[in-house]
């Protein structure tokens, strides 16, 4: 058997495997069948996070500014016709990348699709077509190992519009409510198995829930639980309702619903999983970052005065990703807070990575 790398053991080259940035995975996987086999491999992935070495990255579905276009003043004509791409923020260098578009999407990204991101694989669903404006339910995949675009199996039921979604970071994207192409909201959700490129049924949820939002929190077993929460039904239009409802994985059942999980009226787009073992729960209420403790939401910081939008929020262990603008066709910024000192710091973002953000996840690769 070929060593992984000549004149080392093997687990002194795995410790030099496992410190190989995620840009870079393509080419290691290149190099030889052993490379491309280790780095596959689930223990690759779990020693370099056991390890630290494991990086953060926060990918958002962003629209295409040129920095001349900012300059002449055609921002607000490029938001009438914005071409949307994947955008990609370091946390930890402060870096910002673009990622390469499938073929599918050389106009740019549907708009209003979702992401989602497990394990290596980032899954892009739904969204109107750039140029016909048709719902999709369409699901495309980009593996950050081998820098390359597949597509999978089509959303059951149709094209569906402003559905929730999240996952559980290691193999099953949850879909769940939206509208449908008569824009009746939907109670139904489905859980994608991204490996086997397989779509299972849930059971039907108790609301219909238009414009919902989804969070999934892991338990120590290795399931988990999602939350939906938030949206309207079909007679509403746009009033949101405070409650929310929970889907435990194990017990393949809803819990009984919340009926307020959150303010009267408030929409739900900023609510993201705490990323900690505390099972936290973060949004943007007003102008307050507020923190879900038990069944109370406190306050733990205020919105930086700069932004008047938030557009979407990312948290791990100890920090909290806000991207915003100050008002309509302005520029989008972004700003990390750290929850233990509750300061805030600003990003530097180049101008190219300034244009409107309509979604964002985070992965740990």
């Amino acid at each position: 058997m070929m060593e992984l790398i000549s004149g080392l053991p093997d687990d002194v080259a795995r410790d030099c495997l496992i410190r190989v940035s995620y840009q870079q995975f393509s080419a290691v996987a290149s190099v030889c069948k052993g490379w491309n086999t280790e780095i596959q491999m689930p223990e690759f992935r779990r020693r370099r996070r056991t390890t630290g070495h494991s990086e953060k990255i926060f990918v958002t579905v962003q629209s295409r500014v040129d920095s001349d276009k900012r300059e002449s003043g055609l921002l607000v004509k490029a938001m009438t016709n914005p071409v949307f791409r994947l955008s990609v923020f370091e946390p930890e260098t402060g870096i910002w990348s673009e990622l390469p578009m499938a073929p599918e999407f050389h106009n740019g990204l549907p708009m209003f699709c979702q992401i989602a991101g497990v394990g290596y694989d980032l899954v892009i669903m739904g969204g109107w077509d750039p140029d016909s404006w048709k719902a999709s339910n369409s699901v495309f995949i980009y593996n950050f190992l081998s820098a390359k675009w597949r597509r999978g199996a089509d959303m059951p039921g149709g094209p569906r519009t402003f559905f929730a979604c999240a996952s559980d970071y290691d193999r099953t994207v949850y879909v769940a409510g939206g509208h449908d192409e008569e824009k009746n909201a939907l109670r139904s959700a489905f859980a994608y198995d991204v490996a086997r490129d397989v779509w299972v049924p849930l059971p039907d949820m108790a609301r219909e829930r238009d414009e919902c939002k989804a969070v999934f929190r892991r338990d120590g077993g290795g399931s988990g639980t999602l939350r939906v929460v938030g949206g309207y039904r079909t007679e509403m239009q746009g009033r949101f309702e405070p409650s929310a409802e929970a889907f435990d994985v194990d017990a393949w059942k809803w819990s009984p619903l919340e009926e307020e999980f959150l303010d009267g009226g408030a929409c739900p787009r900023t609510c993201v999983d705490g990323g900690d073992e505390e099972g936290r729960m973060y949004m943007c209420r007003g102008g307050d970052v507020v923190e879900l403790k038990g069944n109370t939401w406190q306050t733990v910081a205020k919105v930086p005065g700069e932004i008047r939008n938030v557009a979407c929020v990312g948290a791990w262990e100890g920090a909290l990703l806000l991207i915003g603008s100050s008002g309509l066709g302005e520029p989008h910024m972004g700003f990390l807070l750290d929850l233990k000192s509750g300061a805030w710091a600003k990003l530097d973002s180049p101008d190219n990575y300034t244009g409107h953000v309509q979604s964002g996840c985070l992965l740990e690769i």
